[in-house]
């Protein structure tokens, strides 16, 4: 049984300062105190809408929705630790989403053969009128794949199983292990990239209308680096790109070794540091790293237990007074004792997919005291584990702008989705911001705006 201490707060905001000096960040939060019980898993302003068992523990993923209304279908990284699961993805029909369904499974071929993990990350785009999706793999040396990076579906005449068909696979050979992390931006010069983390101290950037035109060859367009002094053969570890309006420029922010990075990749083949963010107490290696939609702020995640998530504040280097910044100005934790995975962001809400501590969800209205408004306990513990019992649980978490559906994969009991009371949908202006976040506008490009 897990707790909702009501001391937390006063010891997560011991953590935050350790983490960030003796005159660290102004705090952080967490969320009331909260019993949980086999009749209540979650807050009071959580509806379970449905939940859909994916197989053997430890074989989910990550998870992705789509965004257009009429097309209500959500993807699923499969994977395998040990010796279940199985490797590749999983299309979830969610026409009637309190009756989810999968109806089509793909699965690399020769399982057995294969050293690895499988599949990891899932993102979908559209081109000239076609509907994409992109699964990252994972594979060792010893076995079939070891330069596959990706694969790539068509999935544009879905709710039809059999339309859909694969139509490429990116590979690295030269830089064997596969793609742990991507994401797929809508570039403001048109083109819809794919960045993905590599074995090396940088991101590759390739073109996808080059790859589903047949052009895979060509695709390969740009590479963002791990700034010097901060080499490292593990480079990047996740990444976001997203359009900054005031300048009108496209912004790159990788979590990677040394800490977080942001880029201008306006002129792709030429990438310029805006920022770092390195030097942060118990920071080595950034993980997930959100910015707000106008590019100020940003959440900072880092993979080991106790960490909260970080916000920092990046106006004074956007202003020129910094070059690196250091200091968060708050922090945020589910529960001190574990850690979370990823997120996203949909201002004022952080959308948390917190391992053991199920779904989660802060507000940032105020960045220097970050709140707990919502939360949902998907995992109940299991023997199973990847050797460290804190990774096991919630892996991914995605929303739909349009209606505001929360879906969460977890690696162990599957498919869920939620809805939260008063959050109907998400569109940035709403809130004051530009309409930008992790969703894009395939149609329009950056910010809506025509291209």
């Amino acid at each position: 049984m897990r707790t909702r201490h009501p001391w937390l707060p006063v010891l997560i905001l011991s953590i935050a300062i350790f983490a960030t000096g003796a005159d660290g960040a102004a705090g952080a939060a967490s969320g009331s105190p909260q019993q949980w019980t086999p009749a209540k898993r979650g807050s009071d302003n959580i509806t379970v809408v449905a939940h859909l068992p994916l197989g053997a523990p430890l074989s989910v993923a990550d998870i992705e929705i789509e965004q257009e209304m009429d097309r209500p279908y959500a993807y699923v990284a499969r994977e395998i630790f040990g010796r279940e699961g199985e490797m590749g993805l999983d299309i979830i029909d969610l026409h009637v989403p309190e009756r989810p369904e999968v109806i089509y499974r793909w699965r690399i071929e020769n399982q057995d053969l294969h050293v690895g993990a499988g599949g990891k990350d899932i993102k979908y785009f559209k081109w000239d009128g076609r509907y994409y999706v992109v699964l990252s793999m994972q594979f060792g040396q010893g076995g079939p794949d070891s330069d596959l990076g990706a694969v790539v579906l068509d999935v544009t005449d879905l709710p039809d199983p059999d339309s859909v068909r694969e139509v490429a696979r990116i590979r690295d050979s030269e830089l064997l292990g596969g793609f742990h992390n991507i994401f797929i931006y809508k570039h403001s010069n048109g083109r819809v990239l794919l960045m993905t983390t590599i074995s090396g101290p940088f991101a590759h950037v390739y073109d996808l209308g080059y790859v589903v035109e047949g052009r895979a060859d060509e695709a390969l367009v740009a590479h963002i680096p791990v700034p010097a002094g901060q080499t490292g053969s593990s480079g990047y570890h996740d990444f976001y790109a997203g359009y900054h309006p005031d300048t009108e420029t496209d912004r790159f922010y990788g979590g990677g070794t040394g800490g977080y990075y942001v880029y201008d990749i306006t002129d792709l083949e030429n990438p310029s540091l805006l920022v770092s963010l390195t030097g942060i107490s118990g920071v080595t290696r950034g993980h997930t790293f959100t910015p707000s939609p106008d590019g100020r702020y940003v959440i900072a995640e880092t993979e080991y237990q106790h960490a909260p998530l970080r916000i920092f504040d990046l106006q004074p280097a956007l202003e020129g007074e910094l070059s690196n910044i250091s200091r968060p100005i708050s922090a945020w934790t589910a529960d001190w004792r574990n850690l979370a995975h990823n997120h996203e962001v949909r201002w004022p809400y952080v959308f948390v997919s917190g391992y053991l501590d199920g779904l989660q969800v802060f507000s940032v209205m105020d960045p220097t005291n970050p709140v707990t408004v919502a939360w949902y306990d998907t995992f109940l513990p299991t023997q199973a584990s990847m050797g460290n019992p804190m990774f096991d649980g919630v892996w991914g978490v995605d929303v739909r702008n349009a209606d505001g559906l929360i879906v969460v994969s977890d690696m162990t009991t599957g498919f869920w989705a939620f809805r939260m009371d008063g959050f109907l949908g998400w569109n940035g202006e709403q809130w004051g911001f530009p309409n930008i976040s992790s969703a894009q506008n395939w149609d329009s490009g950056p910010g809506g705006r025509a291209r």
